[in-house]
């Protein structure tokens, strides 16, 4: 597929083709939360990385565990503690003896070397341990002692944390939170799905699933969601969009002003651009369209908002903000009066 060439219809469907067979193998995984899952695929063709925020018990680890099998791709799972270390993420250097005797550091690799790394209740680390994730998601490299070594590639992080409602979490800062695409919440699910699960899933154990896709297939996929064409004017309304997210601009709504300290940054813009090209891909259009952007907009942007501690008093979060935020400023924008 050559660079800047609009997608064939035919294009579009052996890319959508492919796609949906991976969706599918996480419907199948995890039962009733189509919702979900449509939103982790779309960060997936985004390669972007994601947070998923839930209760414990919920399939959020089946779900990784699913996404790395069916894309064929390498998988680790670190448990985030209260006592893990830096060290304990990205590997470090251990003395060793050659077979001459000689004693030298040699690296080995910490988990964060695989294509999906699982951080499982990420928010039980310490800050200075969740630190050490910031480079390898912005810039898909790990920097130790002064070496700096790539990761594999596709690299994606997908974590997990409980609500900070619950004892012995810590905060995510707002510089770990930007570096994920998404985050999304994940609920419980209705009282039919649960039947079905006890029916069907004996223990709760998911389907053994195959691999969908392989590497060339993959970076065919990740090439067609990179030719979805984005209009001027839809790029123009996300702009826009993420400009009304910041309080002090005259576009902001009274819900950004009454209770937004610092709007989203332009990784924001960025981000929904992304997944509004992977989800119109998804959709079967070789182009993103208005309805593209308002699907991804708030999984995108809400994590990004900087909240005043007066929308933690009122109950206002930072979706409830971007609902707002969507009402308010119109996909077409209008004249300025003279």
């Amino acid at each position: 597929m050559s660079a800047g060439a609009l997608l064939t219809p035919a294009q579009v469907e052996v890319a959508r083709s492919s796609a949906l067979a991976i969706l599918a193998g996480l419907d199948a995984t995890l039962l009733g939360q189509q919702a979900l899952t449509r939103q982790v695929l779309v960060a997936c063709l985004a390669r972007g990385h994601v947070l998923l925020e839930g209760l414990p018990g919920l399939g959020k680890t089946e779900l990784v565990k699913a996404l790395a099998r069916l894309l064929g791709l390498e998988f680790r799972r670190l448990q985030f503690t209260p006592d893990l270390m830096p060290g304990d993420v990205t590997g470090g250097h251990i003395l060793e003896e050659d077979e001459h005797g000689r004693r030298n550091f040699v690296f080995h690799a910490g988990p964060v070397f695989a294509n999906v790394l699982l951080a499982d209740e990420i928010n039980r680390a310490s800050p200075k341990t969740q630190s050490a994730l910031l480079e390898a998601m912005a810039e898909r490299r790990v920097s130790v002692l002064g070496e700096t070594r790539t990761l594999p590639d596709p690299f994606y992080v997908l974590a997990t944390q409980n609500p900070i409602e619950l004892e012995g979490t810590y905060p995510l800062p707002e510089a770990q939170l930007d570096r994920f695409l998404f985050k999304l919440e994940v609920g419980a699910v209705e009282r039919d799905v649960l039947e079905s699960i006890l029916c069907e899933r004996r223990g709760g154990r998911p389907p053994q699933l195959e691999p969908v896709t392989d590497a060339a297939r993959l970076a065919e996929l990740f090439a067609a969601v990179d030719a979805v064409f984005l209009p001027r004017a839809v790029a123009s309304w996300i702009a826009r969009l993420v400009e009304a997210t910041h309080p002090t601009r005259a576009s902001a709504p009274a819900k950004v002003r009454d209770y937004v300290r610092h709007g989203a940054s332009p990784r924001g813009a960025i981000a929904i651009g992304e997944a509004a090209r992977a989800h119109a891909l998804l959709a079967g259009k070789p182009n993103v369209g208005f309805d593209d952007v308002r699907a991804v907009a708030s999984s995108a942007l809400a994590h990004r908002l900087v909240l005043d501690h007066r929308a933690r008093l009122d109950g206002v979060r930072g979706v409830d903000v971007l609902t707002s935020v969507l009402a308010s400023v119109g996909e077409v924008e209008e004249p300025a009066a003279r």
